[in-house]
């Protein structure tokens, strides 16, 4: 159980800490508009970042289904949809991490199973 609350945490922690990091980076103020070339850059970044996010959660886990994953995504949108109620601005932020970043986690966590599957198969030729 305790693995399994950690993995829930360390992938939030790699999305969270991943976003901070670009906007301090790059300066732009997170609840402000920006141009459209800084939001498609935060797209393919967020959605890298994401999809590791999952893929670390069942790193960790060591879980055969995307259940955790789920529960990730749902954090991912909870937490973005309540800075959105509370917050002021501008709120393209949240909304990408409502309906891009927190489905696209679970990407993560399906590529990690199906790469254990495959290694499964491969031992069992040997």
């Amino acid at each position: 159980m305790t693995r399994k609350i950690i993995s829930v945490i360390a992938g939030y922690a790699v999305f969270a800490v991943s976003s901070v990091l670009l906007f301090k980076l790059m300066a732009q103020p997170p609840h402000q508009d920006a141009p459209v070339t800084f939001k498609m850059l935060t797209i393919v970044y967020g959605a890298f970042f994401s999809i590791l996010a999952g893929f670390i959660l069942q790193l960790i886990a060591r879980q055969t289904k995307l259940t955790l994953n789920f529960i990730l995504a749902l954090v991912i949108f909870l937490l973005a949809a309540i800075s959105m109620l509370t917050s002021g601005g501008s709120h393209w932020t949240q909304l990408f991490a409502m309906f891009i970043f927190a489905p696209i986690s679970v990407l993560g966590g399906y590529l990690k199973l199906r790469l254990v599957k495959q290694e499964v198969k491969e031992k069992a030729k040997e």
